[in-house]
């Protein structure tokens, strides 16, 4: 039960932490006493079969107990529940390329850091693209940046990291850079 790239964990309200044990091809819940209590994914196997991942790259426990894994090399986020069921795959109608990152937001929807494509991708419940914009298109810009991480504020605007633009920004939803950080 070693962990092998951890990149990712949250603090659960049961005083678990759900761990994205990348190396390992896995999503664990694991107890303060170090007990994996949960597991999604198969350990050291990499694939996009029922209970594989590969590449995980975060997870985020939804309000219904279910958990959205980002399957970053599988080109997917996914929603499974507890009993490891699949309850729905978002890849913005097949475009995306390399899911560094995901959470549902309050209206349901589901937003994406599509890496590999410097974009961050906002979908529906039905996959379909309801907003999108790309690091990559600003004069100065690095081609691929591959951003990281993107993450819906509360006043609406979206928090990005650019990684390698060397930056933070932060994007209202007109796709105005309204504040940074960095390059």
């Amino acid at each position: 039960n070693q962990l092998n790239t951890p990149v990712q964990n949250t603090w659960l309200p049961t005083g678990h932490v759900l761990i994205t044990d990348q190396g390992n091809q896995r999503v664990i819940e694991v107890t303060k006493n170090k007990k994996i209590v949960w597991q999604y994914g198969t350990t050291g196997v990499s694939g996009s079969g029922f209970n594989q991942l590969n590449n995980p790259n975060s997870a985020e426990l939804l309000e219904d107990g279910n958990i959205l894994i980002a399957d970053e090399n599988n080109n997917r986020a996914i929603e499974v529940t507890r009993d490891l069921d699949l309850v729905a795959t978002f890849t913005a109608g097949g475009t995306v390329s390399g899911v560094a990152f995901a959470s549902r937001l309050p209206n349901g929807n589901t937003l994406l850091t599509d890496s590999n494509n410097s974009r961050i991708v906002e979908v529906d419940p039905d996959d379909n693209v309801v907003w999108e914009y790309f690091t990559n298109t600003q004069p100065g810009s690095n081609p691929s940046p591959l951003p990281t991480r993107a993450i819906r504020l509360k006043n609406g605007n979206t928090i990005i990291s650019d990684q390698f633009n060397h930056r933070v920004i932060i994007v209202d939803p007109n796709k105005n850079i309204v504040d940074g950080y960095g390059n």
